[in-house]
């Protein structure tokens, strides 16, 4: 399936029922799908072609369509990023739609993993071929670059769901892409939920957000790691609910030297934007109670 360079605009859709699935019986009366003659935007569902692990944690959200029938849509960008690039989906069989995210890690032209080293210290690479070709830089380095990425985003996103953290609901994974929840604006459905940073929320709003960074940030200490890049610019708004984005570069707070000073610098980025917004927080106090609870 071809790229649509186009930029989502949330004015193409309608307000979409509760847990992002909406009916089609809009659709026009020759919708057919089986019909193989696919626009250049369009793909069968990738869904039948992967296996239990390759999906999200069960039972599966009410959003989740298993149709082996179904046909995933390409709606625009969402998000341009470094290593990868994230897009609207809308997959859908004739009764039933639903907007997902894929995050499509980049091009063996085009990725630029300039930072990974800081991130992977302490992770292992099982097959010693993918080890050399890494060291290597080879071309098949840069494909076991990607996918090691995308593997790792996949687990940490699992694992936090899992643990109760407030990340999207990852939907599944396919080589270099992966589909998870789209998180839509509770104002605006349909459109993206704005980022942290370009809220201004009140006071009693603020707390909460607050409230829900630091128990998703203790969720991850307690498993071990650190976000390790966290900031208002990965962290999503949509309501009153905080959702916490971008994992592939989650440090192992044990493996990694500089594990506890990506955590402090975590740490440092919150209570920076939260005390630009009014509320008295202290980076030192977070880290230390980041540190004992990771112990």
């Amino acid at each position: 399936m071809q790229k649509n360079r186009n930029t989502f605009s949330p004015e193409t859709f309608e307000p979409r029922s509760p847990g992002n699935r909406t009916k089609r019986s809009d659709r026009a009366d020759d919708w057919n799908y089986l019909d193989d003659q696919l626009s250049e935007d369009q793909r069968w569902s990738t869904w039948p072609a992967t296996e239990k692990l390759m999906r999200g944690p069960a039972p599966y959200p009410e959003f989740v369509i298993e149709d082996a029938g179904a046909i995933d849509t390409e709606l625009g960008i969402l998000k341009t990023g470094k290593e990868a690039d994230v897009f609207l989906i809308e997959r859908a069989t004739p009764e039933y739609g639903t907007l997902l995210a894929a995050k499509r890690y980049r091009g063996l032209e085009e990725r630029t993993f300039t930072r990974s080293s800081t991130y992977t210290e302490g992770r292992s690479v099982k097959r010693s071929r993918d080890a050399r070709a890494l060291k290597n830089g080879s071309t098949y380095g840069r494909l076991v670059e990607a996918s090691r990425w995308a593997d790792s985003e996949w687990r940490f996103l699992r694992m936090c769901f899992e643990a109760g953290a407030p990340v999207p609901y990852p939907v599944q994974i396919m080589g270099t892409e992966i589909l998870m929840e789209f998180v839509e604006d509770p104002e605006f459905p349909g459109a993206a939920a704005p980022r942290l940073q370009n809220t201004h929320p009140d006071p009693q709003r603020l707390q909460r957000y607050w409230d829900q960074i630091v128990a998703a940030m203790l969720v991850f200490a307690r498993l071990g790691f650190a976000h390790g890049d966290l900031s208002p610019y990965n962290i999503l708004a949509a309501g009153d609910r905080i959702v916490v984005i971008d994992l592939p570069q989650c440090v192992d707070l044990a493996g990694n030297d500089r594990g506890t000073e990506l955590l402090d610098r975590d740490c440092q980025n919150i209570c920076t934007w939260f005390q630009s917004r009014g509320l008295k927080v202290d980076s030192d106090e977070l880290l230390a109670e980041l540190l004992a609870e990771a112990w």
